[in-house]
This record gives C-alpha cells, structure tokens and sequence, in this order.
C-alpha cells in the first residue's frame, strides 16, 4: 500500500519556518519529526474531530519516510490497535504530521529564545529516558486537588544591579529578557572569601525589590549559618530587605508536610506520588527492594488511615514500618527516625511557603543522609508544585518570573550522584513555570559530572577568583566561552580579585572583569 500526503493549508507554512528554525536542511525532516512529535505528547486523536483537510505542502511516499515507512506505520497501528493495512492509516499519518507541525511552531511561538539544537537534544534525551523504562526516574506527580492557586508571575522587566566598571559605570542584568536569555538560570562560582555568597543575596535582594514582592525565593544553605553569620550586618541587611524568614534547623521547622504534593483523592495520582516519595527516601537511605516496598506499604497504609484530605506524618509512616517489619533497626528505620525525632518539618503546613521568602539553614548537627533526604523532599515539593501550574506568560519579549531557588555550597549536590538526576529535571523542565534556579559553587569543575553538565542550563555565569582558574576547559564550559575569547578570559582569571568578576551576560563585554555590587 503507497500513499501520499499532504499538511493542512493553515500547517503548510510552518514546514518552510521550521525546517529553517531547527537548520533541517531538506523540508521532509521536519514532517517526520512532528509526526513522532504528536505521537509521543498526545493521546489519541480523533478522525472526526482532528483530521484537517488536505491541500497544503505535498509529500510523495517516499520522499516522506524514505527507508523508515514501516516503522512509521508501526507507531500508528500500535497507538490506535489498527491492522497494517487498515485504509485509514494514511489518515492518522497526515492528522499527526499537522498536528506535530502545530504543537512545534506553538512550542517556539512561546520559547522565542530556545534553539533548535536544544528542542532536539531534549527530546531525544525524553525518548531515550522513555526507552529505557526506568522505574524511579523523577517526574512530577499530577495533583487535581491541589490546595495552593496559580502564583502570580512578574511579566515587568526585572533589571538588577549587578556590579560596576572601573570607571564606576553601573551593570545592570536583566534575566527574565527572553530577547538576550533561553532562560533564568544562574550560576555563580567563586573561592571561599570571593564574596561570592554575599554577590548571590544582593542579587536575591534585586529581584525581590525589583518585581516589588512578586519574585519570592527559598535560600537552601548547605553549610548552614554560625552564630557570627546571625550578627554580621550584611545578613541583618539581607533579612530586612526581603523580610525573609530564617529557618535554622534543627531548631525551627520548615513550614511543610513533604507528603502534601500527593494527590490524596485521584488514587492513580496518589499511586505515582507515593512512588515519588518513596523514590527519594530510597535513594538516599539506599534501600534495597524489601525495604523499599515495606516504605510503599506503610506510605500507601498511612494514606489510607485518611479519609478526610488531611496528610499522614512521616512518623506515622514510621509507626506502620513497624507494623509490616518489626522494630529491628534497619536503614529505613534510620532515615525515617532521622527526620521525624527532631520535627524538621511543620506537618499541618501545606506549602504556602512559596509566597514567602525563606533561608533554609542546613545545620553540620544533622546526618548527611538526613540533610539530603530533606533538602531534596523540599526541591521535589517545589518541582511537583510548580510543574503543576500553567505555564508562565511571556509579554514584550520578557518572560514572567514566579520564584527562586538559590543553592549555596552547590558541589555539595553536584558530587551526590543520587541528586543529580531530580536536579537536572529541575534546571530543565522548571524554567516555562517561571522558576529560577540559582547555582552557588566553590569551584567549576563540579558543574560538569560525566552525566549531565549543570553549567549548560545555566544561561548566565558569574566567575570570580577560583583555584582552577587556569583550566581553560572547565572554565569555556562554564561560561560557553570560544577560542576566541580564550586569552581575555585567561589574562581576566590571572587579574581577578576578591570581589571581582567575570560573566558572560550580554549586557557587558565577555570575560572583562568588574567589580561585584
């Protein structure tokens, strides 16, 4: 059976403006591409509500799927449970490949600053990820009982002040202009007395200031604050500026059940959110298969035991733990009696922390897996949260932004293996919810992990002094730097001083240094 197949009229357009987008070269790739494309993000269509009518660009057989027809046609009989040669398949093709075109041109309509090359990478790295099945890969859960609202973006132009010349002519950076930046990831890198840390509060500052309270932040401190940092001026400044509220664990609690992103009423929701809780649990106590599974039990018993929408406690997970595998000490029971004996959550919260402004203490007190386990049910809460509302709008070329998490000591998460995978998700998928993600680091070298470099989602760079300040490797990586700028940045890193940076934002000269406000 041979066919041939033509777009809609209305999707022809989009074959010339695509192909030239994504640098396709020949304009048939781009149809093969958006017949993949609808098939992997819709569900089924419908020959009589979504066929649209024939008469736009024209494809002969061949010239459309080339050696690759068979498969094509595998992908629709198996989607629709269709024979290989039903007489409709030419039908579901064409209906598919103007959809594709739609959803794609739709896609770049609203990520005007998205490259083509990024559109393909990200999507093969979905199809692989979906190819290889893996079971406790971190997706957001899906949560129809939501208890918090939509939060309202700052579409404005949020223009801070960053540094200034040595001719004090002011810098000034605007993160959310989605004419100069894909988007509002920042990372940030410097020695420990670079002020680095301080630079990364002046800049939380600008935002909430600049967005007039809009833009509200979670500052996650993996070293936690001394008693000398709690007086420091610059600290009472920074609190009193953003009226952010200290959370010093192991003292104060943070203001959330971690189990309330679970959907308790749509019990398929609930099913994969408690698989998510317990994929982070697992990962950081390194549960094996049985103890995992008595932590989906006692999860899945503890929601059970509520009928009435609240949220079971982690302690009341703990006590069904008991129940199903006895009170022998175990790994499990470790981690679980680490979170719930010093109360390091305030289970009768639900998360409407996100329209505050929190620092997150991270006190040394702590066990390691314990702070992990805990900063990353927070991060989850976040991902889960936001991946749940619409997307951000963008107006006059400025993309509205919601929140910030900051992560200071950030090689602290780039060398745990465990939370690069929810941290990656995070960088990728978080930015068209209008979330920013802001990386603090002693060093650049730890951005990049064999599997994943964290610095490439990281549209904008400040590097101060570090001790590697002569890897030429790490450093073009970390601020996407060429050859061409290789002896200015290299003479920049043997001049810099505390204080003192260099950054790749386009509102100043590449790799010229300035100094930090």
């Amino acid at each position: 059976m041979q066919f041939n197949i033509s777009t809609a009229p209305e999707t022809e357009p989009f074959v010339k403006v695509l192909t030239n987008r994504l640098s396709l070269g020949t304009e048939n790739h781009i149809s093969r591409i958006a017949i993949a494309y609808s098939i992997s993000k819709s569900h089924e269509l419908s020959l009589e509500n979504d066929l649209k009518p024939f008469g736009g660009k024209e494809y002969k057989d061949q010239t459309l799927f080339g050696n690759y027809r068979d498969y094509y046609i595998a992908l629709i009989c198996q989607k629709y449970s269709l024979h290989k040669d039903d007489s409709n398949i030419r039908k579901y093709i064409k209906m598919h490949l103007d959809h594709g075109l739609e959803l794609i041109n739709t896609f770049f309509e609203e990520n005007s600053n998205f490259s083509g090359f990024e559109f393909l990478l990200d999507n093969i790295e979905l199809g692989i990820e979906e190819m290889e099945n893996v079971d406790d890969r971190f997706e957001f859960s899906r949560n129809n009982n939501f208890y918090i609202e939509d939060k309202e973006g700052y579409a404005d132009p949020i223009k801070i002040l960053v540094g200034e010349t040595e001719e004090a002519e002011k810098i000034y950076f605007t993160p959310n202009n989605t004419s100069k930046y894909n988007n509002c990831h920042i990372a940030v890198a410097g020695n420990s007395g670079t002020g680095k840390s301080y630079f990364s509060r002046k800049i939380l500052e600008r935002i909430v200031q600049e967005s007039k309270g809009k833009v509200n932040f979670l500052y996650l401190d993996f070293k936690g604050l001394n008693e000398s940092d709690k007086d420091n001026d610059d600290f009472k400044s920074f609190f009193n500026v953003t009226n952010a509220e200290l959370i010093d664990t192991p003292q104060k609690s943070f203001p959330v059940n971690p189990l309330s992103f679970i959907d308790n009423v749509n019990e398929k929701n609930k099913i994969v959110g408690i698989g998510r809780f317990v994929d982070i649990i697992s990962k950081y106590a390194n549960l094996g298969n049985v103890q995992k599974q008595n932590l989906k039990d006692a999860t899945i018993s503890s929601f059970e035991n509520h009928k009435d929408g609240s949220y079971p406690t982690i302690k009341e997970i703990l006590e069904n733990v008991y129940e199903i595998a006895g009170d022998k000490p175990s790994s499990l029971t470790q981690i679980l009696i680490g979170l719930t004996e010093i109360e390091l959550f305030d289970n009768e919260k639900k998360g409407d922390f996100i329209n505050n402004n929190y620092y997150f203490s991270l006190s040394g007190e702590l066990s390691k897996e314990v702070r992990f386990t805990a900063t990353f049910l927070v991060i989850y809460y976040l991902y889960n949260t936001f991946m749940n509302m619409d997307k951000v709008a963008i107006e006059k070329d400025h993309s509205a932004l919601r929140y910030v998490l900051l992560i200071d000591e950030a090689h602290n998460v780039f060398k745990e293996k465990k939370s690069q995978e929810i941290l990656e998700k995070l960088l990728r998928e978080i930015r068209s919810q209008g979330v920013a993600v802001m990386l603090v680091s002693q060093g650049i070298e730890e951005f990049n992990q064999p599997e994943f470099d964290f610095s490439s989602m990281c549209q904008s760079a400040f590097l101060m002094s570090i001790k590697d300040g002569n890897n030429w490797k790490a450093i073009s990586k970390f601020l996407g730097a060429g050859e061409k700028q290789r002896t200015k940045v290299n003479r920049s890193m043997e001049e810099i001083k505390p204080r003192q940076s260099i950054s790749n934002i386009d509102e100043f000269e590449f790799g010229k240094i300035f100094n930090t406000k």
